[in-house]
């Protein structure tokens, strides 16, 4: 008996046994699912995350004002006085690089637009903005325009909201532009709609409506508010320069004594995806822990089946024996048959996987990022698939080579 007529037999067996193939199949299939998900859903975790990063741009860098409390070298610091307009409008003059910076403020994050009688949750954000906060920030317009320098200028009433507001207050029923929409007890003409942007977020960037800078501080009244700069550099290259120079003008600014601390805090955009990536590196350890252990479960539930297949088949291994098949050509059937039945279920859990994978990956990122195809792991899966049937399949084929023929053929 050759190795491709143990193959064959291998094949005859499985399938003459076909409800104990499909579970027996179903539990790796199981198995691999929970690992190919895992790893497919962080992956298109990630890929959401590097989408929004790149729509915000790899050369930018933020100036914001720590809003905590912390703790340096055992004593509590006080949090860092706000950024305030003069301090932004100042760093914007004096910034000797070459850059585009824009200044905005956030009014409240818990604004309610109303148009109608259609009305939003408490939840927009209002923020005020200058010309360049779109380009800056990654921002692209579906439909209407920019603000305009005389906008700015004058403080009108105008407003671009966004993809979101949009389809709630008028449900493509009605044209967004130079419709007149009331938030924070005021009431703004509508020039422009934003572009879905979704993401990581969790969809805030899609529930904003921004205004003219000057018309915010004037909305606040008294309410002091926080200014944040964010800058954008001509190339990648040019960031860590710019940044010394920022930092060094923002303390001019802000009057920082020398040997003190910065009363601000930098913020780099390719830092957030650096820490995000390492996060996702967490995540991916963890997640193949967890798909780990399922298919142990698997492995030994394969074990078992695999066991109970050698007793009942004690009599036929014992025909074989005695037709002059040798303990290496038993053992070969037994782990064909285990292996067979692993890529079996192996293949159907990384098809699973990569539907449920993406699907998770869809929902968490609100359906920014494409179709995520892990190659790497579709091709861990097949290879733990053979290492699970070479595991699961080994013991039992020792023992049924071991089996005296005799013995075998007495067996009912």
């Amino acid at each position: 008996m050759n190795l491709l007529e143990n193959i064959r037999e291998g094949l005859r067996s499985i399938a003459g046994n076909r409800l104990r193939t499909i579970l027996t199949s179903l539990i790796i299939a199981i198995g691999i699912t929970s690992l190919v998900g895992i790893l497919t859903a962080i992956d298109g975790i990630q890929s959401s995350v590097n989408s929004s990063f790149a729509g915000l741009g790899a050369n930018t860098f933020s100036i914001v004002a720590r809003q905590d409390a912390f703790r340096r070298g055992g004593r509590i610091q006080r949090q860092d006085a706000p950024i305030d307009y003069f301090d932004a409008i100042s760093f914007k003059r004096r910034f000797p690089y070459g850059a585009t910076i824009a200044v905005s403020s956030v009014v409240t994050g818990a604004a309610q637009a109303k148009f109608g009688s259609k009305k939003t949750n408490p939840n927009v954000q209002l923020i005020g903005v200058d010309d360049v906060f779109l380009s800056v920030k990654g921002y692209t317009l579906q439909s209407g325009r920019n603000l305009t320098q005389n906008e700015l200028q004058f403080a009108r009433n105008v407003a671009i909201i966004g993809s979101e507001l949009a389809g709630t207050l008028f449900e493509k029923k009605v044209n967004p532009l130079n419709q007149l929409i009331r938030v924070s007890g005021a009431q703004y003409k509508i020039v422009g709609v934003l572009e879905k942007k979704g993401g990581f977020s969790g969809g805030g960037d899609d529930r904003l409506i921004l205004i003219p800078l000057d018309n915010a501080r004037a909305l606040a009244g008294t309410r002091k508010l926080s200014f944040d700069i964010t800058a954008s550099v001509p190339t990648v290259a040019d960031q860590d320069e710019a940044v010394g120079e920022a930092r060094g003008t923002m303390r001019l600014v802000r009057q920082d004594p020398l040997g003190q601390p910065d009363s601000f805090d930098i913020e780099r955009a390719d830092e957030l995806a650096k820490e995000t990536a390492n996060i996702t590196g967490y995540l991916r350890i963890g997640g193949f822990g967890i798909g780990f252990i399922t298919l142990l479960g698997a492995a030994i539930a394969l074990l078992n089946i695999m066991l109970v297949s050698v007793t009942e088949r004690t009599r036929e291994i014992g025909i074989r024996k005695s037709l002059g098949a040798t303990p290496k050509r038993i053992r070969e059937q037994f782990l064909i048959e285990a292996i067979v039945i692993c890529i079996l279920g192996g293949l159907g859990g990384i098809i699973l996987g990569l539907g449920i994978g993406n699907l998770i990956a869809t929902l968490v990122s609100q359906g920014k990022g494409g179709f995520v195809v892990p190659w790497l792991w579709m091709g861990l899966g097949i290879v733990v698939c053979v290492t699970v049937g070479l595991f699961a399949g080994i013991y039992p084929a020792v023992r049924a080579s071991k089996l005296d023929p005799i013995e075998a053929l007495r067996y009912e």
